[in-house]
């Protein structure tokens, strides 16, 4: 018995240590004044080797947190098992509940863009073994992050190599989202708060719409990647980016499946990403097959 017992707690010992670690790391942000949290999956091979390792980026949606991939996936250990699967450090920065990744012409409070494509990243490459060049950076999100991950890549191709969207978000105008009068009002009115009111300004609209930068996107090099649900109230603007880099001929990989703007979604939908970066990362030689 006492054999069993020694030999099942090495086991478990065996297994905590090949588990994906999981940081929580502080971010002080210089241009908000504030301090942000990130949280920072560790792959298990991260604490046995000085290897450096690419990172995926991967931003929550609107009305949430940091920490939502980690705390309201169904699988509750997908990420970390990411991680460990593909070798991969995997890092989920603040985006407040609204900042749509931008930097807020009208709320100066509001400055995600720099947050995320300076603050964030000086900070993991300052505090991990990765590697510091876009080839071994790739970023994705849910809704406001599938938005912010192709918004921020499009404004900054010197930073990843590629580039996804689930469910994404893609027009601030919200044209062709489909939604009920009351949701359109409230987020509508969560717009104006970073863009002002459309009326008087449709040019921050129109600047700010992922679907207008098809045409940058083809000179971008960048391997995009996106998708969205049949069911999905976001539909008709994903198509119709999608139509538009068909049309401009920049290649990407684009996917309707069953499902809706939820998170057993987002679950299916995730690895794909994972397997796509990942045939990125081995061809720019950041990761070993």
């Amino acid at each position: 018995m006492m054999k069993l017992r020694l030999l099942f707690i090495l086991l478990l010992q065996s297994f905590i240590a090949l588990a994906a670690r999981v940081d929580t790391l502080e971010v002080p942000s210089a241009v908000m004044q504030k301090t942000y949290k990130a949280a920072v999956v560790l792959p298990a091979s991260y604490a046995t080797n000085q290897a450096v390792y690419p990172v995926m980026y991967l931003l929550h949606g609107g009305y949430g947190h940091f920490s939502d991939w980690l705390l309201k996936l169904p699988d509750k250990t997908l990420i970390q098992a990411l991680a460990d699967q593909h070798n991969i450090i995997i890092v989920m920065p603040e985006g407040e509940i609204f900042s749509y990744y931008l930097d807020s012409k009208v709320n100066k409070a509001s400055q995600f863009e720099t947050h995320v494509s300076k603050e964030v990243i000086e900070k993991i490459d300052k505090t991990y073994r990765t590697i510091k060049d876009r080839k071994g950076r790739a970023i994705t999100g849910l809704s406001m992050g599938g938005y912010g991950s192709l918004y921020l890549s499009n404004r900054h191709p010197d930073l990843f190599c590629a580039a996804g969207s689930m469910s994404g978000a893609l027009n601030p105008d919200m044209w062709a989202w489909n939604l009920t009068p009351e949701r359109f009002t409230g987020i509508k009115k969560a717009f104006e708060g970073i863009l002002g009111p459309l009326e008087t300004n449709a040019q921050n609209y129109a600047d700010a719409s992922v679907i207008n930068m098809a045409d940058k996107m083809k000179t971008n090099n960048i391997s995009l990647i996106f998708d969205c649900g049949v069911d999905d109230f976001l539909i008709g603007a994903n198509r119709e980016l999608h139509q538009r880099l068909v049309f401009n001929k920049t290649p990407h990989d684009y996917t309707e499946r069953p499902g809706a703007h939820t998170w057993e979604y987002w679950q299916n939908s995730l690895p794909y990403h994972v397997l796509f970066f990942k045939k990125v990362f081995i061809e720019n030689g950041s990761l070993k097959p």
